[in-house]
C-alpha cells in the first residue's frame, strides 16, 4: 500500500505546506487575534478540507474539475471572493478598532479554515498533477493524500504554538489594528492572485 518513493513525496509535501498561502494567512490571523483555540480550529478545518480534496483526487473528481474550464474557473472565482470577504472583514476591524468576537465560537474558525482551502483550485490542480507521479493505485493515492494532510496539520500546529506565545504582544489595540490591517491586505492580495491565475 505504501509507495516505494513515499519519502520523496514527504520531502516535497513539506516544501509545499510551508510555503505561505491562504491557509497560512487565515490561521495566522485567527491565532494572533483570537488565540490558540481559534488557530487550532482553523487548522483542523484546513486539514479536513485537504482530506476531502484528497478523496476527490482519488476518485477522479479532481480530474473532472481541473479539466473543465467552467468548473475550474467557477471554483477560482468563489475562492477569490471568499478571501476578499475575509480581507475586507479584517480591514473593517482595523479601521474601527473594535474587538470582534473570536471565530472559535460556533465553529467559525473551523469553517474559515475549511472554506479557505476547499475553494482553492490550486489544491485540486496540485493533487491532480502530483499524486499520479507517486502512486499507481487508489489505496496509494489515499495514503499520500492523508500524509499530505497530516504534514499540513503538523506545520500549522507549529505555527499556532509559536504565534500563541506572541499573542500578548498583539493584545495592544494599536498593534492588533496593525495586524488586522496587514492580514486584510494580504488576504485581498491572495484573492487577486487567485483570480488572475490562468484558467483551464
Amino acid at each position: 500500500m505504501i509507495p516505494s518513493n513515499s519519502l520523496a513525496f514527504v520531502g516535497l509535501a513539506v516544501l509545499i505546506v510551508i510555503a505561505p498561502g491562504p491557509d497560512f494567512a487565515v490561521v495566522m490571523k485567527n491565532c494572533l487575534m483570537y488565540g490558540r483555540k481559534a488557530g487550532l480550529a482553523t487548522s483542523l478545518g484546513v486539514m479536513t478540507s485537504l482530506l476531502v480534496q484528497g478523496l476527490a483526487a482519488a476518485f477522479g473528481v479532481a480530474a473532472l474539475v481541473v479539466k473543465s474550464a467552467p468548473a475550474f474557473n467557477a471554483l477560482k472565482v468563489v475562492g477569490a471572493c471568499y478571501l476578499a470577504y475575509l480581507g475586507v472583514q479584517a480591514l473593517r476591524a482595523a479601521r474601527k478598532g473594535e474587538r470582534v468576537q473570536g471565530p472559535s465560537r460556533g465553529g467559525r474558525g473551523f469553517r474559515q479554515g475549511f472554506l479557505s482551502n476547499i475553494t482553492n483550485p490550486k489544491v485540486l490542480a496540485l493533487y491532480f498533477s502530483l499524486l499520479p507521479q507517486f502512486a499507481d493505485s487508489l489505496p496509494q493515492v489515499l495514503f499520500l493524500a492523508a500524509t499530505h494532510a497530516l504534514i499540513g496539520l503538523a506545520w500549522l500546529l507549529v505555527v499556532v504554538l509559536v504565534l500563541g506565545r506572541l499573542r500578548r504582544v498583539f493584545e495592544r489595540s494599536r498593534v492588533r489594528r496593525g495586524i488586522e490591517g496587514v492580514t486584510g491586505v494580504g488576504l485581498l492580495g491572495l484573492g487577486v492572485e487567485l483570480i488572475v491565475m490562468p484558467g483551464r
